[in-house]
């Protein structure tokens, strides 16, 4: 009787492997034959779940995103808004083992992004639906009456967009100096700082 396989399954154990070889050797080493290797199958079984190198990373990269969006539709935000603000950024952050990994890919498939069409598409995606959650941060802040009077929101939301882009780059670069204590003692002052 034949194998059967699960198709889907198969995909996203690829895509792990594709992070795996982006985190330990970096982008420019996640040729298709690298990748097929990690994962343990052959480059024509690859090339039968992904029919170029930039639908296996856009694939890799959806993969983190829902990852992250899995993980805020699970979250609880029966505390203090403010509590429930800081748990939701937390998802962007590299404070943790998995998150790290995501940013670490994520930031490789951005910079791919920059030169490869067949990329952009995702990476605005995502750029659009971060600022969308960042400015649902803000216009709670605002809605809940916590905010200072007259805050310009899309000011706002630049800022603290760059904040955790900032905090994300510096939590990879540097993460012997910028502790995950002080990332969220960064992103705590902050948001109480545009609190009344």
């Amino acid at each position: 009787m034949p194998k059967i396989v699960d198709h889907e399954k198969q995909r996203k154990r690829i895509a792990e492997a594709t992070w795996r070889v982006i985190t330990r050797e970096g982008m420019e080493k996640a040729t298709v034959r690298n990748i097929a290797r990690e994962a343990g199958v052959s480059v024509g079984s690859l090339r039968h779940y992904f029919s170029s190198q930039s639908e296996l990373l856009a694939f890799s990269m959806k993969l983190v995103s829902e990852r992250v969006n899995k993980r805020i539709k699970e979250m609880d935000f029966s505390c203090p808004p403010l509590e429930g603000m800081k748990r939701l950024i937390r998802q962007f952050l590299p404070l943790e083992k998995e998150t790290k990994k995501e940013m670490e890919v994520w930031f490789a498939f951005t910079q791919r992004a920059l030169w490869d069409p067949a990329l952009q598409p995702l990476s605005n995606q995502v750029y659009h639906e971060l600022r969308s959650v960042i400015k649902l941060i803000i216009e709670t802040l605002i809605k809940l009456e916590l905010a200072l009077p007259n805050l310009n929101v899309d000011l706002e939301v630049d800022r603290l967009y760059a904040l955790i882009d900032g905090l994300a780059m510096h939590g990879i670069m540097q993460s012997n100096h910028l502790t995950p204590e002080m990332v969220e003692s960064i992103v705590d002052h902050h948001l109480r700082s545009l609190c009344r």
